[in-house]
């Protein structure tokens, strides 16, 4: 008899649950829940688990929110839970809780060519480490390792860390940013918020004063050749994606390959495509042709947090990926 167990990708304001074949990785049954309609994770799911004609018993979430201890409280949402507790309520023999980023890097060996687009070098090396970074609402970043037949994904905050600027017109972004600021992390220039940075301080830059404008004001515009502001931080963002991406290819020697997931480089592709993205990449001085043969690949699947999420539960549970 077919085993299923649950999966999970929580935000801020959604809440997507799924079913996971534990023999083949399958997600089926999938449903978005908005975080507002439920005063907790373990309603969200009871509810969910009703609808099934499946006894489930193992599950995993991963979460927007760093995954430390136990307790968990998550960052955009007032939902907090003990992960044991809500094991014991539910009836389960395993539940896992999981950054998002784990989830991400852990689809990463499930995907085929389908699923991914890719940009520059060459083909990836097997069993190489790999970096997985994407701007969304923040900026996510973690590392993936194969050690003695398992994936083990390496979680942190590299999204938090300096703005490496490395060009006249990045010190200058820096300079606008940083008296607003204080610190500018990474973050603050490759996210949502990020592009909109952007935009106002390559306008105030020019002493002049930026439009109040969302993400997809800016997008929007550059991509309709609108304003030429927004069109060069669009611009700007891709670049600076590609430093970014290289420096973590740097870091730990990613020949497995570098990919990109998060929502926002899908919304403008073909100007992503043409943008100056794999020169800044390769633009590391004498460490050039290092990186020039490392792969880098878009995520194009449509569910990568649960198929990561059912991967990490399928591996816990002895399965090979």
């Amino acid at each position: 008899m077919t085993t299923y167990a649950l999966v999970g990708d929580v935000g801020g304001t959604n809440a997507r649950l799924a079913l996971c074949e534990v023999e083949t990785g399958s997600i089926s049954q999938a449903k978005t829940f908005s975080t507002l309609d439920y005063d907790s994770l373990e309603a969200v799911i009871r509810h969910y688990l009703g609808e099934q004609l499946h006894s489930v018993k193992d599950g995993c979430i991963a979460i927007a929110c760093p995954i430390t201890e136990d307790w968990i409280e998550m960052t955009n949402h007032d939902w907090a839970f003990s992960t044991s507790k809500m094991k014991a309520s539910l009836g389960f023999d395993h539940l896992e809780i999981i950054n998002d980023f784990t989830a991400v890097s852990m689809t990463i060996p499930m995907l085929t060519a389908e699923h991914v687009i890719q940009f520059g070098g060459v083909e990836p090396v097997k069993d190489k480490p790999i970096a997985i970074y994407g701007a969304g609402t923040g900026l996510g970043v973690s590392h993936l390792v194969h050690v003695d037949r398992r994936w083990v994904s390496l979680p942190g905050e590299g999204g938090h860390v300096d703005f490496a600027a490395n060009s006249d017109e990045e010190y200058l972004i820096l300079e606008v940013l940083r008296a607003e600021l204080g610190h500018v992390s990474a973050e603050r220039v490759l996210s949502g918020a990020g592009l909109v940075n952007l935009y106002r301080a390559i306008v105030r830059a020019d002493n002049r004063v930026p439009e109040n404008l969302k993400p997809k004001d800016v997008s929007e515009r550059a991509l309709a050749h609108s304003c030429t502001d927004c069109r060069r931080a669009l611009s700007l963002f891709c670049v600076i994606m590609g430093r970014f991406g290289g420096n973590l290819a740097l870091n730990l020697g990613t020949f497995g390959g570098v990919y990109i997931a998060g929502g926002i480089v899908p919304r403008f592709l073909e100007f992503f495509k043409a943008s100056g993205f794999r020169a800044a990449f390769e633009d590391k001085g004498r460490f050039r042709d290092y990186v020039s043969r490392i792969p880098v690949y878009m995520i194009t699947h449509d569910q990568p947090g649960l198929l990561g999420a059912g991967a990490h539960l399928r591996q816990t549970l002895g399965r090979i990926l």
